[in-house]
């Protein structure tokens, strides 16, 4: 039977939760999974202002939500509580603090049974090992090599495995031999509440170069439109008057209209014509002396 006192720490805990619950309008949950101490602290001191961050069992946390009825939506929360997990209590924008935490991860070795946090290639190079049984154990992962200058080389980029698959221990004990890193030791965000909505891991990565270009795609759209039906706006307003400017003038050419701006080109254009003309005099000359004879 827990003691009297083991009682009253995990009720005075319960209700230091629920003051956080109270406090902040963001929950978050993130899995503590191949997350070094020393991270968790530099994390916690680098986000001191901004968030709260605590090791919290979910079986406190459970009581603690249930017991909390200013905030209904908060039970939802709790059939995402499983594993080990820090609690992150903040007023951030969720999706901000999920790209804090995923540019917080470092590249780390893997061991067997580790998902591959990218496609690994293994670049074609000197793997500055001497020929012996590192031949066999490159050559049992997919990685062709040769024997040059008394070293072990790798003939040819070669993908050994890819995001999101697994690491076997053979392959593993490979890359860290050849110094790749292909797993990334962090915090990563498994769900977070967000005043009364609940936003999982998978809406919470979001692809910022997709995202930027998908922008300046539509961005390049909308100026294309707005230059095609002579909207004008701040941004293009100075292209229209260009475009303007440089069909008046050709109208005006065309139609031998002589402006200020017009008068040198209609008579280098008049000069043109007249040269054209003159050098076709002769042979209409001929012509017509030809034609005249009987």
């Amino acid at each position: 039977m827990p003691s009297q006192q083991l009682l009253q720490e995990k009720v005075d805990e319960v209700e230091k939760i629920k003051q956080l619950l109270t406090r902040y309008k963001v929950i978050g949950v993130a899995g503590l999974q191949k997350v070094r101490a020393s991270q968790l602290q530099e994390l916690k001191k680098s986000l001191a202002d901004k968030v709260y961050m605590k090791v919290i069992k979910n079986t406190l946390m459970r009581i603690a939500i249930e017991n909390y009825k200013e905030k209904p939506e908060l039970q939802k929360l709790c059939e995402h509580l499983t594993g080990s997990n820090v609690y992150l209590f903040t007023n951030l924008n969720p999706f901000t603090l999920a790209f804090i935490l995923e540019k917080g991860k470092v590249k780390t070795t893997a061991k067997a049974g580790d998902i591959a946090a990218f496609d690994v290639i293994v670049p074609a190079g000197n793997t500055g090992q001497p020929p012996g049984p590192i031949i066999s154990q490159l050559n049992a992962v997919g990685l062709p090599t040769r024997i040059e200058s008394g070293s072990v080389w790798i003939s040819k980029d070669t993908l050994v495995v890819r995001k999101g698959e697994v690491i076997d221990e053979r392959l593993a004990s490979v890359l860290s031999k050849l110094g790749i890193k292909p797993v990334e030791a962090g915090l990563s965000m498994k769900v977070v509440y967000d005043d009364g909505l609940i936003i999982t891991q998978e809406h919470l990565q979001l692809d910022i170069n997709g995202v930027k270009k998908d922008i300046e795609r539509a961005h390049c759209d909308a100026f294309a439109l707005s230059l095609s039906v002579a909207y004008p706006t701040k941004e293009n307003v100075i292209v229209l008057l260009q475009i303007a400017y440089q069909k008046a003038y050709a109208l005006s050419i065309n139609a031998a209209i002589p402006t200020r701006e017009t008068i040198v080109d209609l008579i280098r254009k008049a000069h043109m014509q007249m040269l054209s003309l003159s050098s076709r005099l002769p042979n209409l000359e001929e012509k017509a002396v030809s034609s005249e004879k009987p």
